[in-house]
């Protein structure tokens, strides 16, 4: 074995509390090279009584490693554990002292969780594991009150511009609510709503204040109301990082110089204020002058910015904040921000925007999920035809293993967004290709966004392209894809091993565009069949049991001498399941694929 790869460390992804009895273990290895393993876990103040040996599954691999896990589940909420790993005759222990070949004395030189505590879990809200989310952009959607509309507005269904405006408000989004409802998220996630000068709102010059184009507070709080009447939860954009240029203490900053008492709400890094080839004198996002970075370490600053975070949590009900360019604060402004939040409502759901690897923010002190920019990438390329399977698997199985699993139940996993091509553009206009790519957000782990417009067929480049009005003339809505969206939303709801069964990839092979992967928990057991190929491909895995029907038609489908044989269209995908006679926990986090006779993974160069 090749030693060097051997990694644990008892702490963050690799040794976490799921719950208030069960601690999650990771273990790397290089890629295929132990053949079992398990942890030698016991209390280290009664060690031989409580000895209990647990095996570890390989849960994922990327190119260079496998991925390890096992539950553990200490009597006295102490652990003290060690590796054993085997290979070809080999074996190998490996403790906090190092690898050996002997089996160490216990419990010296052990690993060590020392203790659960309770209030130390990461726990991430319930509801956001059941969660279908829809990405409105309150400008865009629907115009509701013509009143309120800017003077400038032009006629609805224009070209976007950067700072044009169409007059979308609350009341549209009212007035459609039955619309999203039918459809089937239970979810919204609103881009700003507070007083700008922009048609986007994420340069905010109130805080507390509606933008009057949109309507007012009493209308967010009506339209928070009927959503939650409908069962649809409330996410709205918290834009913490800067304000606008026209936010009044900027403005007192900008008169007064460094005299304003204002001047440490921002980071000025030299007077006058000013901007100077294209600079400013000032942080800001970017370097968008227009856009001043708030100093979230100064302590007015700090209470100002909190301060809103709980007014609107107990103003209006809300069920979530999502945090823009959340990664350019400072982590000790988010360790508060979610005290106060938590203690406002324990159910909010917090997520952050962070565009690349976000662990430092999802140890259970700060966010409960981020926007999975990595996922959309990898996922948009390999449906794209950018990568083969075998390498598709390798970046999801990296991607599963960057977070707990409590993380991983919530990951906030979208396709496009305002800021990205729409998503029938990313894939080349090929319908197909999207309902694909759809079918995987709605059968893979985490919580999945649509962008508004996606499921009629919009379309759009990048900023402001991608902005477009909300088309609501049924006769240019693509009316089969929408049939298609609320397919896949159904099926996903009214299925709990798609959102919180364990997900795994059996079959993927390198120079192939084909994949086959399951969901499973105590009930039911979904493979899911994936020709990405513009030919009609026939699929072969093993499959021992008899008992399989199509997911959508309820036809039995049944293997010949212990193989599936699936033929699917170009682009096609096929749902099968079967239901589970034999039951297991899964609720504790315990793998649920124990609830099956596991079938051998393909995963192979």
């Amino acid at each position: 074995m090749l030693l060097e790869a051997l990694y644990h460390v008892p702490r963050d992804k690799w040794a976490y509390a799921y719950d208030k009895e069960t601690v999650h273990l990771r273990l790397r290895t290089k890629r295929d090279d132990a053949e079992a393993i398990c942890v030698m876990t016991g209390d280290k103040y009664a060690w031989d009584r409580t000895f209990e040996e647990v095996p570890m599954k390989k849960a994922a691999s990327d190119e260079l490693f496998d991925y390890w896990e096992a539950c553990a589940q200490p009597k006295f909420k102490r652990l003290s554990y060690l590796f054993r790993i085997e290979s070809s005759g080999e074996t190998v222990y490996l403790s906090e002292k190092g690898t050996m070949n002997e089996m160490p004395q216990p419990p010296g030189g052990n690993f060590e969780f020392q203790y659960i505590h309770e209030i130390d879990l990461f726990k991430v809200p319930e509801w956001a594991k059941d969660a279908v989310f829809y990405q409105i952009m309150p400008e865009r959607f629907a115009n509701g009150d013509p009143a309120l509309s800017p003077e400038t507005a032009e006629p609805w269904g224009g070209t976007p511009q950067r700072e044009n405006f169409f007059g979308g408000d609350i009341q549209g989004v009212m007035d459609h609510i039955d619309y999203l409802a039918d459809l089937g998220v239970n979810a919204i996630y609103f881009t700003p709503l507070f007083v700008s000068p922009s048609n986007h709102k994420y340069d905010i010059i109130d805080y507390k204040k509606v933008d009057p184009h949109f309507g007012d507070n009493a209308k967010l709080k009506a339209l928070v109301d009927l959503c939650h009447e409908k069962g649809i939860r409330v996410m709205l954009d918290a834009v913490f990082n800067h304000c606008s240029k026209e936010f009044p203490p900027f403005q007192d900053v900008l008169k007064n110089g460094k005299q304003s008492k204002y001047a440490d709400w921002f980071h000025i890094n030299s007077y006058p204020v000013q901007v100077v080839d294209g600079i400013p004198s000032y942080d800001t996002f970017g370097f968008y002058e227009n856009m001043p970075k708030f100093n979230t370490a100064n302590p007015e600053v700090k209470s100002y910015l909190l301060d809103v975070a709980e007014y609107w949590i107990k103003e209006i009900k809300l069920d979530g904040w999502r945090l823009d360019v959340a990664d350019e604060i400072d982590h000790h402004f988010w360790h508060d921000f979610r005290i106060v939040v938590k203690r406002a409502n324990p159910e909010a759901f917090i997520v952050g925007e962070v565009w690349s690897d976000s662990l430092p923010w999802l140890l259970g002190d700060q966010f409960d999920s981020v926007m999975n920019y990595p996922f959309s990438g990898t996922v948009l390329d390999f449906f794209n035809g950018e990568m083969d399977s075998y390498t598709f698997s390798n970046k999801i199985g990296s991607l599963l293993m960057r977070y707990p699993q409590q993380t991983n139940e919530v990951i906030f996993n979208l396709l496009c967004s305002h800021d990205t091509p729409r998503l029938l553009n990313r894939m080349g206009e090929d319908k197909r290709k999207l309902k694909l790519t759809v079918a995987f957000l709605f059968t893979f782990m985490g919580t999945p966004c649509i962008f508004y417009g996606d499921e009629i067929g919009l379309t759009g480049e990048g900023d402001p392209d991608c902005r477009k009005c909300m088309e609501w003339d049924p006769a240019k809505q693509d009316q089969e894809l929408l049939d298609f969206y609320k397919k896949m939303i159904s099926l996903r709801k009214e299925n709990p091993a798609l959102r919180r069964g364990q997900f795994r990839i059996i079959d993927a092979c390198k120079d192939d565009p084909c994949i086959i992967y399951e969901r499973v928990d105590a009930e039911i057991h979904f493979t899911i069949w994936m020709n990405n190929s513009p030919e009609a491909r026939s699929l072969s895995h093993s499959m021992e049991t008899e008992d399989w029907k199509d997911t959508f038609t309820g036809e039995p489908v049944k293997p010949d001498n212990g193989k599936m044989h699936v033929t699917l269209e170009p682009y096609g995908f096929r749902i099968l399941s079967r239901r589970l006679k034999q039951e297991t926990s899964v609720s504790s986090g315990k793998d649920s694929g124990d609830a099956v006779k596991e079938e051998s993974a393909t995963v192979h160069q």
